[in-house]
């Protein structure tokens, strides 16, 4: 495994985590109001959500990448990495930075079409390398 997909992956789990305690802040700004907004201009259900897709997403691709390390020594797999990380650091981006959950910026959009198209080439790759 390349100190690249390391990195890569490293970074994947600390947007993970960061996204997580920015639920934890929108909570605690709250303070004691309803913690299960359903409003989708909510900044406590964007945080949710935000951190709910990274936390859908982020895994997945962190094992595949791990998968494809361990049988390949390509340079596709550093860039897969470092594709991973940027499309789900646009997409974290995007929902946060957004209004509402109820319209779809371009950064949001490009950070979900970019997950689809990078999880599955990082999947295709795992069984190619077999």
């Amino acid at each position: 495994m390349t100190t690249i997909t390391i990195v890569c992956m490293g970074l994947l789990g600390v947007l993970l985590f960061l996204l997580g305690a920015n639920v934890t802040r929108q909570r605690a700004l709250r303070g004691g109001g309803n913690q299960a907004p359903s409003d989708p201009a909510d900044p406590l259900l964007i945080a949710v959500r935000a951190h709910g897709n990274a936390a859908e997403y982020i895994p997945t691709m962190l094992v595949l990448l791990l998968v494809c390390s361990m049988l390949s020594d390509s340079w596709l797999v550093d860039a897969l990495a470092v594709a991973a990380l940027v499309v789900r650091t646009t997409h974290a981006i995007g929902m946060l930075t957004s209004k509402t959950l109820a319209s779809h910026g371009p950064l949001r959009d490009i950070g979900a079409l970019g997950t689809y198209a990078v999880g599955l080439a990082i999947s295709i790759t795992a069984i190619a390398t077999l």
